[in-house]
């Protein structure tokens, strides 16, 4: 159970590291099972002198949903949350879910609708054609159901979740500032792992982006406009069309169904993914068909790379010490590399996509600069 004093902690968190200002509009979004937090969240905005809209939506109501409403509706984009979205200067959404268990449920050709019908927004938010988004929070919430789904304790779960939100942002800063100040001016990077991890990839030219948990005024002014909470990466877009090698993922969840994939061996070439050579112990069958089905909304976008390389991240939260497969957290992972692929354009990068989906390797990464073969973290820790 969640005492008040932390639900009263977090969404200070979440307000001060969204920088909400003055006269904003916030939309402040997420599952009836956090409602207590969302209202806390609310005055807070209104204590700043912005004004804030809550929307909630519960389990069963998705399930609803997904299970009555024909494909054909469900593709459809609401002109009134598109316009919500566009009037918006900030967008808070906190765990829509109480049971992530209920998206495996979820009809696949109804979440393919649903994601289509979704793009316009997306843009909007992430300012792909205007290069001008919105500041975006995305929050975590620990429920039982969700420690369940991801065969944890709760107690584990809550700590994770909660304790890796109240880590100061002057320490994910000192972190975060760190590892930039070891990669500036670099090229290529190698990197291995323990379990199999074995790649590289250049980020030569491409903007290194800190994440603190706070969307700071310089962030804005680069278009550095998202935050998760809890925090603590450094991110960046490599180049989509270079790199080569594998990737070993011990655990995610299916980006579509949230189903559990475990296992995972990504290859990829000329930073594009093999997807007739990646395999996975459990679901994999269901991990290649959700990049299928993305390939197939992206098909009439321009830049797409749904199976290119879209990130390259470090993991630097000390309060988050296991993966669980919750990728919000697990991307954290101290001493832990993350590669994304599909959608970067938010963060420096030039790949548009439907998708953008996290690999979380093990945390013992090792990261050497290829043409000085500089270590920069051995086994998990920075030299």
């Amino acid at each position: 159970m969640i005492t008040r004093e932390k639900i009263v902690k977090c969404a200070e968190s979440i307000v001060t590291g969204m920088t909400v200002k003055m006269g904003e509009a916030v939309i402040i979004r997420g599952g009836v099972h956090t409602q207590e937090l969302l209202e806390e969240i609310g005055i807070i905005c209104y204590k700043k002198g912005a004004q804030p809209l809550i929307m909630t939506t519960s389990d069963n109501y998705s399930a609803r949903i997904y299970n009555e409403i024909p494909k054909e509706i469900l593709e459809i984009t609401p002109k009134h949350y598109f316009g919500a979205v566009k009037e918006a200067d900030g967008y808070i959404v906190v765990e829509p879910f109480k049971d992530p268990k209920i998206q495996t449920k979820f009809p696949q050709e109804k979440i393919a609708a649903r994601t289509k019908a979704n793009v316009p927004i997306r843009k909007e938010l992430y300012g792909e054609e205007t290069n001008k988004g919105k500041k975006w929070t995305y929050v975590g919430w620990p429920t039982q159901e969700a420690a369940k789904f991801y065969g944890v304790d709760y107690n584990d779960l809550e700590h994770l979740v909660i304790e890796g939100m109240m880590v100061p942002a002057s320490t994910l800063k000192e972190n975060t500032s760190k590892l930039a100040e070891r990669l500036k001016g670099t090229d290529i990077l190698h990197i291995t792992d323990k379990k199999g991890t074995d790649f590289t990839c250049s980020i030569e030219g491409r903007r290194i982006n800190e994440d603190d948990g706070v969307i700071s005024d310089h962030d804005i002014k680069i278009n550095d406009l998202g935050n998760n909470l809890p925090a603590g990466e450094l991110f960046i877009a490599p180049h989509e069309n270079f790199g080569e090698g594998s990737i070993f993922c011990p655990i995610t969840v299916d980006r579509f169904t949230n189903k559990i994939i475990k296992d995972i061996t990504l290859r990829f070439k000329a930073g594009k993914l093999l997807l007739d050579e990646c395999t996975a112990e459990v679901n994999r069958d269901q991990m290649i068909n959700t990049f299928e089905r993305c390939l197939e909304i992206d098909k009439k976008e321009k830049n797409v790379r749904t199976t290119n390389i879209a990130e390259l991240g470090i993991g630097c939260n000390p309060a988050i010490d296991k993966a669980i497969g919750y990728i919000l957290t697990d991307e954290k992972l101290h001493g832990s590399v993350h590669v994304a692929f599909g959608s970067n354009i938010g963060y420096g990068g030039t790949s548009k996509s439907s998708m953008h989906w996290d690999f979380v390797t093990d945390p013992s990464a090792t990261i050497e600069i290829v043409n000085t073969r500089e270590v920069i973290i051995k086994n998990g820790e920075l030299v």
